[in-house]
C-alpha cells in the first residue's frame, strides 16, 4: 500500500510530464470534437489514412459548386479532363524524380495522389476497393501475378519489358 501511495504522490508532483502517448490520445479525443487539423500536429495526421480522408472530402465535393471547389470543377469537365490532369501531374512527378529534386518530388507526389483520388471519385471507385486489390496481391511476385492473368485480360502494350 505504501508503494501505491508513493506512485500516486509521484504522479501528482508539480511539473510532472504526461507521457507522449497520453498527450496524443488526449489531443485525438479533442480533435474528434472540433476538427483534427486544428488540433493535432502534422506528424500525428501524416499516416496513410490521410488518403481516405482526402477521398471523403473529394467525394463530398462531387456535387459542389465548380466555382467554389477545384475538385468539383475538375469533375464537371468530364472524365477525359480528370484523366488528362492526372497524367500531367504524373509527368511532373517523373520529371522531378529524374532531376533528383527531393522536395519537388514530394510536392508533385502529393499532387499525383490528389488527382488519382479525383479520378477514383469520378469513376465511382472507393479507396477500399484499391486497398483490397493491394492486399490480394500482397506477397505475390509481380511476374507471377502477371503470368496468372487470364488471356482475356492480357493487353498488348508497347511498354519496355
Amino acid at each position: 500500500m505504501a508503494k501505491t501511495a508513493a506512485k500516486k504522490t509521484a504522479a501528482k508532483k508539480p511539473g510532472a510530464k504526461k507521457s507522449p502517448a497520453k498527450k496524443i490520445t488526449k489531443k485525438i479525443a479533442k480533435a474528434a470534437a472540433v476538427g483534427a487539423s486544428a488540433i493535432l500536429p502534422l506528424e500525428t495526421l501524416a499516416t496513410p489514412a490521410v488518403l481516405d480522408r482526402l477521398w471523403a472530402v473529394i467525394e463530398s465535393r462531387r456535387t459542389a459548386d465548380p466555382a467554389l471547389s477545384h475538385s468539383a470543377r475538375l469533375m464537371s469537365r468530364g472524365t477525359a479532363k480528370v484523366a488528362q490532369k492526372f497524367g500531367e501531374e504524373a509527368v511532373e512527378c517523373l520529371i522531378e524524380a529524374v532531376a533528383g529534386n527531393h522536395k519537388a518530388l514530394v510536392a508533385e507526389s502529393a499532387d499525383v495522389l490528389y488527382h488519382l483520388l479525383v479520378l477514383w471519385v469520378n469513376a465511382g471507385i472507393a479507396p477500399g476497393e484499391v486497398w483490397a486489390e493491394l492486399v490480394r496481391r500482397e506477397g505475390v511476385s509481380g511476374i507471377a501475378e502477371k503470368a496468372a492473368r487470364s488471356p482475356a485480360l492480357k493487353v498488348e502494350t508497347t511498354k519496355i519489358p
